[in-house]
């Protein structure tokens, strides 16, 4: 299967529509939507899970298998913006937040954060 690398654009049109996805996500009942019942259960109900994907990502790494490593990625990015939609934070801010880290070496940011 050959892979086509997605332009900027796509990734973030793809990102962007999952997000409205989940935002919309917040009307619907529990019972006839995983999101919703994550939303309604809560921040600790949702940090779980993104704990539980990211577990199974270490597993599928040391596994070596790369299409279950990129269904488990999958599976933390999903839960991820599940806990941003929860907060009320939009994919596009942390794309930002990403795009002004992009020419800036990592060590250099890491060492311009203040301490929290």
């Amino acid at each position: 299967m050959m892979i086509t690398k997605p332009d900027a654009a796509d990734v973030a049109m793809i990102l962007t529509e999952l997000a409205d996805v989940l935002d919309s996500r917040r009307e619907s009942s529990p019972q006839t939507s995983y999101v919703a019942q994550l939303l309604q259960s809560g921040e600790d109900k949702i940090l779980k899970k993104v704990i539980e994907e990211a577990g199974e990502v270490l597993m599928a790494s040391k596994d070596g298998n790369k299409h279950h490593l990129i269904k488990e990625v999958a599976d933390v990015w999903f839960h991820t913006m599940v806990l941003l939609t929860y907060h009320q934070i939009r994919v596009e801010e942390v794309l930002q937040e990403l795009q002004q880290r992009q020419h800036v070496s990592g060590l250099a940011e890491k060492a311009s954060r203040q301490p929290q």
